[in-house]
């Protein structure tokens, strides 16, 4: 019994010391935003990779995204003449879950696999060790930035893909569906201020769907950091590194936006 025993007693190690790894680098990687020095340039040039780079992917995946779920929507909708609530479902829909979670699920693709490999390949040519010989802390310089660019662009490229979704779904409603663009977007409105406002000037919609992707966020910087770091074996190593660093995030990014929602709601929509 005990040879059976052990190959499972040696995974649940590494899986609880791969999890005091990763929690002790992002404790150290929050820690150091807050401390001198600053690599304000390196912050800017991850926000330019994060953001601006992923900005082609956000709006295709909005604009699709909107379209086929105005036109998926209106097939049922058209059965009992409700297809004027098409803006309530889309904008409810984006807003709420797809936005955030597309959005998130599009940067780990991207983003997170380009920190694994740029990273990872820093590892096996020693140039992370090099960093630390010259006195350079390697997460400061290294994974600070690039966690700090993820936690400020992932909601600015959230609120992209929401305006680009019920922009989508706006254009199935006028060409499909024969409804107004005015009737469309005061739909939209409507259902997201029936959620209520927090400090009378956010709904309460549109503030869960940007809170979610400061999480999302920090869950990808971190995921891609902490596979980049641990590479092992050479380039097949920066290979494998990558594909566990998208698979892990967007694996967490599907659990944390469960319990997210259910904290939303628990907390915003039954106060």
């Amino acid at each position: 019994m005990t040879g059976i025993w052990l190959p499972v007693e040696n995974y649940l190690k590494r899986a609880i010391l791969g999890v005091q790894e990763y929690s002790v680098l992002t404790a150290k990687a929050i820690r150091s935003i807050f401390a001198r020095p600053f690599y304000w340039r390196d912050t800017l040039q991850q926000m330019d990779i994060i953001g601006v780079g992923s900005l082609g992917i956000v709006l295709l995946t909005g604009l699709f995204t909107g379209m086929v779920l105005a036109l998926q929507s209106s097939v049922e909708m058209r059965r009992f003449g409700a297809t004027i609530y098409i803006g309530r479902l889309v904008g409810a829909s984006a807003v709420r879950e797809l936005g955030p979670v597309l959005t998130a699920l599009m940067v780990a693709g991207r983003v997170g696999a380009g920190m694994a490999a740029q990273l990872g390949s820093m590892k096996v040519t020693e140039q992370i060790d090099a960093l630390n010989v010259l006195g350079t802390d390697p997460i400061k310089k290294l994974v600070t930035p690039r966690l700090l660019a993820a936690l400020i662009m992932l909601p600015i490229l959230t609120v992209i893909t929401d305006t680009v979704a019920i922009f989508g779904g706006m254009l199935i409603a006028v060409v499909k569906l024969d409804l107004t663009a005015d009737l469309y977007l005061r739909s939209v409105w409507e259902t997201l201020a029936q959620s209520g406002f927090m400090f009378r000037v956010i709904p309460r919609d549109v503030f869960g769907g940007l809170l979610k992707p400061f999480f999302f966020g920090g869950i990808i910087a971190m995921t891609g950091c902490y596979f980049g770091l641990q590479t092992r074996g050479g380039t097949e190593g920066v290979g494998v590194s990558t594909t566990r660093a998208v698979v892990t995030a967007s694996i967490l990014i599907l659990a944390v936006d469960y319990f997210l929602t259910q904290l939303l709601i628990s907390f915003l929509f039954q106060s």
